[in-house]
């Protein structure tokens, strides 16, 4: 569908383009849309706003990062599949780097006293940023279904995180009408079952493992990554205390560019820059997998009913895993100044409607005090 507009658009400009939007996309998905659209839409008029309404529907109806996918498409929309490339990558390694260079700051070695408190700060605030997922029951077909299937994720995330993928699976099938034949249809568990062999073993597959589940097998928004990883890097192989997971995932909220970066800080802490540079490439490939395997038909997932009904199951799981995954978030808190800056954050979230980016550095901020102030951080 690219016109001859699009083929036009130099390499070099979706290199500077993309780049500066992963330099300065504070904020989230939210923003890298506004961005993006602003850009592409409003600024440029390489597309016109049904095209990227579109496209931005379709990346909605895959599963992993979906803002990162749409920056990908776009790119890929206006230079081919160099530009996809070239654009993505852009769009990606500034978060990337930026949260290797943090994560070696705050699990590599011992870091000062108000570091500490910075994170224990930031990360005080996550669970309350768990609880902005909000369900999206107009859109559902049955809510009894769809409370359901959010109760399963809720559980899923609060307890057995380590296979929430599984839930996440269970519900988009039950929602396509696979129950009558689910025995004859184990062989669609294969995929699964090979790479989550691999990953028992514990090493770098294991890190390849989780980082390819938060890329390739996530519903429901970039927070789903949250309890995706939460179970593997601090109970089943220990990499990363309670107290760092939170840190790790106040980074990944904190800083520019797609939150599934955060991925960077987990592969960090179980194998170091390597562990952080495979869980990154594994993550995002599947992103670009859909993208440029997907070619010019990519819109047209939309108007596919077997992928909006599979995303009418794992979509309401996510969502109740997202709430699910704020229960261990608190629980993993230890201080009491903690939970005060976690009640604070929550009425700054949830009544005053403050941004993301703005509480968690102000719970960080409260956090260096904190820490200077001669008050207990957590390890």
């Amino acid at each position: 569908m690219a016109s001859t507009a699009a083929e036009a658009v130099p390499l070099r400009t979706i290199a500077v383009q993309w780049t500066r939007i992963g330099i300065t996309g504070f904020g989230g998905p939210p923003t890298h849309i506004a961005l993006l659209r602003r850009l592409v839409v409003e600024q440029r008029h390489w597309i016109d706003q049904r095209e990227f309404e579109d496209a931005l529907a379709a990346c909605n109806l895959l599963p992993g990062p979906a803002s990162t996918q749409l920056s990908i498409f776009l790119a890929r929309r206006l230079g081919g599949p160099w530009g996809a490339v070239i654009g993505g990558l852009g769009f990606i390694l500034p978060a990337v780097v930026l949260m290797i260079a943090l994560s070696a700051v705050f699990f590599g070695g011992s870091p000062p006293d108000w570091i500490r408190g910075a994170g224990a700060g930031a990360g005080a605030a996550v669970a309350a940023v768990a609880d902005l997922a909000r369900p999206s029951l107009e859109r559902a077909t049955s809510r009894r279904r769809w409370i359901a299937y959010a109760l399963l994720g809720l559980a899923a995330g609060a307890l057995v995180g380590r296979y929430l993928v599984l839930v996440l699976l269970g519900c988009g099938l039950l929602e396509l009408g696979a129950v009558r034949g689910l025995v004859g249809r184990t062989q669609a568990w294969a995929p699964i079952a090979l790479p989550a062999a691999v990953a028992g073993a514990g090493g770098l597959g294991a890190v390849a493992w989780v980082a390819f589940k938060v890329g390739a097998l996530s519903y429901g928004g970039g927070f789903v990554i949250v309890p995706l990883m939460q179970g593997d890097a601090v109970h089943t192989y220990h990499w990363m205390t309670s107290a760092q997971f939170l840190n790790a995932v106040a980074l990944g909220q904190v800083t520019p560019g797609p939150v599934v970066a955060t991925v960077a800080a987990v592969g960090y802490a179980a194998h170091g820059i390597e562990g952080a540079a495979l869980a990154a490439a594994v993550a995002f490939a599947p992103s670009f997998a859909f993208i440029l395997a997907g070619g010019g038909q990519f819109e047209r997932i939309r108007t596919i009913g077997r992928a909006q009904a599979f995303l009418a199951g794992a979509g309401p799981a996510a969502v109740g895993a997202i709430f699910g995954a704020a229960i261990p978030l608190a629980a993993a808190l230890r201080e009491t100044w903690q939970f005060v800056v976690l009640g604070a954050a929550a009425i700054a979230l949830l009544l005053a409607r403050r941004g993301i980016v703005v509480t968690l550095l102000s719970a960080g901020a409260v956090g260096v005090v904190a820490a200077l102030a001669g008050a207990p951080v957590p390890r």
